[in-house]
């Protein structure tokens, strides 16, 4: 019984698959000379008629095959020209070694379709569940840590008493009505240090200087005294405007 997917031909000399007729021609093992092509072309057309529903590709391979056979009975029948390279024999050779390449590509692009396929053949490992961890806290504390601890937290959260110590100290307030007033009753010029409080010292005295200073500045920018310093850190003389 024939395989419907290759080409077997029966030709006065030859009867058998086509691509055996190539190799066969090729080797010159077989008289092309006694084959008709004619009536190789009528079973190639018999044959694309039945491989149409079933592979047009192997039709295509065959329509080649037949080509290079009709290509090498004509350089039999015709005069070889010996300037063309390759020659027919040639030629043959590589025609078959490239169907040879074409038909091991189709044989393993078969068996990587037909490998098992994961999901549905093979299927891959489950993930693991894992272990389930238990953590327990073992506390190690000396007394002088809990007492350390425990002064923290009351002091965060006891309550704060600011209490300003009392001193003796001259306002801003007193220190603008002592110059004020003894601007009036002085005419020349007169160092910082004659408008303070005769019993000043220590503390008392500097908050005097400080706040007869920032007086002093008040009633210039207000126009009311009038102030030199020959240098700077030199002594500061007021005096009411002329």
């Amino acid at each position: 019984m024939n395989d419907p997917e290759t080409l077997t031909i029966d030709l006065d000399g030859w009867e058998g698959p086509l691509d055996v007729l190539l190799t066969l021609a090729r080797s010159q093992k077989v008289d092309l000379k006694a084959i008709s092509i004619l009536a190789l072309v009528d079973q190639y057309l018999q044959f694309v008629e039945q491989a149409r529903a079933i592979k047009l590709e192997l039709a295509a391979d065959y329509l080649v095959m037949a080509a290079w056979l009709a290509y090498l009975k004509s350089g039999l029948l015709l005069p070889r020209d010996p300037e063309i390279e390759p020659s027919p024999e040639e030629l043959a050779l590589r025609l078959q070694l490239r169907l040879e390449r074409l038909n091991a590509m189709r044989e393993a692009g078969a068996r990587l379709i037909a490998r098992d396929r994961v999901g549905r053949d093979v299927f891959s490992r489950g993930a693991p569940e894992g272990l389930r961890t238990q953590r327990k806290a073992v506390w190690q504390a000396e007394i002088y840590d809990l007492i350390a601890a425990y002064g923290v937290i009351t002091a965060r959260t006891r309550p704060v008493m600011h209490v300003v110590a009392q001193r003796a100290v001259m306002t801003l307030e007193a220190a603008l009505e002592r110059v004020s007033r003894l601007l009036g009753v002085t005419v020349e010029w007169a160092v910082i240090e004659h408008f303070l409080p005769e019993s000043a010292t220590g503390a008392f005295r500097k908050s005097a200087l400080a706040s007869s200073f920032v007086a002093a500045l008040e009633l210039a920018r207000q126009g009311k005294v009038e102030l030199r310093q020959k240098s700077p850190f030199a002594p500061l003389y007021l005096r009411a405007p002329a």
